[in-house]
């Protein structure tokens, strides 16, 4: 009997000798470069959660093949030549994949990087990567948003809007994807009224709200995120432009209600993917089974670690479950082609933000059928759904 345990004991010695020692218990790394720090890190902080609550829940049930997964985060301190450097870093490693950042600017100035791979998944939903490259990018587009918004808006009769953008890569694609919305006949009855600009770095934006008021509109677009934001809900107050008002998903956070909530307007309406529909106590809009499915999973999560998710959490959990099935599917050994290639032909997957096609929405898979409108309920502390996906308002 003696001899024969040490016989085993000497095989079993062997055996794993004969293995990687990778793959014994070594992490498998997904780098990601966040803005954990700077103008947005109210989003950037957010994601990373998003990601380590992922990080538990696979390695929970048994990580990526045998070995933990391990997401190695880097702070860009929201600087797009920070981003660059850092993305240079973790190129030099080779790896199949690698996701962030938060902002527009700095996913702009990393995704240039990567046109022979890795793989790069930005959090940004104002970023637009080119057909069928490297490049992906979480959430419903800005583009769609906007859409969503207008239609609410034309819908209920405010046909007259003012828009004040900021000069930042955020207010740029504002202003190109408004100029590229309202140039459709379907929104030939909406007119700009105003269009007023500010720099992010402006402490007030008093002349711009005179002559948004000049111009008398129905409701006031202000598109910007974070602090910039603020900047414009406080001018409107300060102004006395007592309207309804819109402004990018990006604002959806939490955090940002609480700390601009002495000036923020009587009536904020916030387009978005379709996460909060299940944190409606009465939902007022069904999801598809498996959609609904995934947000209960989302909600678990974070009611497990005893705090509540927003557009912040919501950008990084979907692009980290699709990465890790994906991972799943091809095996750690797979390449930088293989996996976009796997991406873009990706349809029918669930995620809490809709059923994802790429194939028919290339490096997103979501699109304003996948976007809805929200305001802000300030008693509530939640985002109350207003209208249904493209942006018909719900019937109360």
């Amino acid at each position: 009997m003696k001899m024969t345990s040490i016989a085993v004991g000497a095989f079993a010695l062997l055996a794993q000798a004969a293995m990687p020692a990778a793959w014994a218990d070594e992490p498998y790394d997904i780098h990601v470069v966040e803005s954990l720090t700077g103008g947005g890190a109210f989003l950037g902080k957010e994601e990373q959660q998003a990601l380590q609550l992922q990080e538990k829940t696979v390695n929970r049930q048994g990580g990526i093949s045998g070995r933990p997964l391990r997401f190695v985060f880097h702070d860009d301190q929201s600087s797009p030549q920070l981003a660059v450097q850092l993305t240079n870093e973790v190129l030099a490693l080779h790896p199949a994949v690698m996701m962030g950042s938060s902002l527009v600017a700095t996913c702009n100035a990393m995704m240039p990087l990567s046109q022979n791979g890795p793989v790069m998944y930005c959090f940004s939903a104002g970023v637009h990567p080119k057909e069928g490259s490297y490049g992906f990018v979480a959430g419903v587009s800005t583009f769609d948003q906007a859409a969503a918004l207008v239609q609410y808006f034309g819908i209920k009769g405010l046909t007259k809007l003012a828009l004040i953008t900021s000069t930042d890569a955020t207010g740029q694609d504002a202003d190109r994807g408004f100029a590229e919305l309202l140039a459709k006949p379907e929104y030939r009855d909406i007119k700009i009224v105003e269009h007023a600009h500010f720099n992010p770095s402006d402490v007030t934006v008093s002349a711009q709200i005179e002559l948004i008021k000049a111009a008398a509109p129905d409701a006031y677009i202000g598109w910007s995120t974070g602090s910039p934001s603020a900047t414009i809900f406080r001018g409107a107050v300060q102004g006395g432009l007592d309207m309804p008002a819109g402004t990018t998903g990006g604002n959806m956070t939490y955090a940002q209600m609480q700390q601009f909530a002495a000036f923020l307007p009587k009536e904020l309406y916030l387009p978005g993917s379709l996460w909060p529909v299940s944190s409606d106590p009465q939902p007022k809009l069904a999801l598809d089974p498996a959609v609904a499915a995934k947000q209960k999973e989302f909600f678990a999560a974070y009611a497990e670690a005893g705090t509540k998710p927003d557009e912040g959490s919501v950008l990084a959990w979907d692009p980290g479950s699709l990465v890790v099935d994906a991972l799943k599917q091809l095996g750690l050994g797979v390449s930088a082609a293989q996996l976009r290639d796997y991406l873009l032909h990706l349809k029918g997957a669930a995620g809490i933000n809709g059923i994802y096609d790429f194939e028919q929405n290339p490096q997103r898979g979501l699109s304003i059928a996948n976007t809805i409108v929200t305001r802000w309920d300030p008693k509530a502390e939640r985002w109350e759904v207003v209208a249904e996906p493209t942006g018909i308002p719900l019937e109360k």
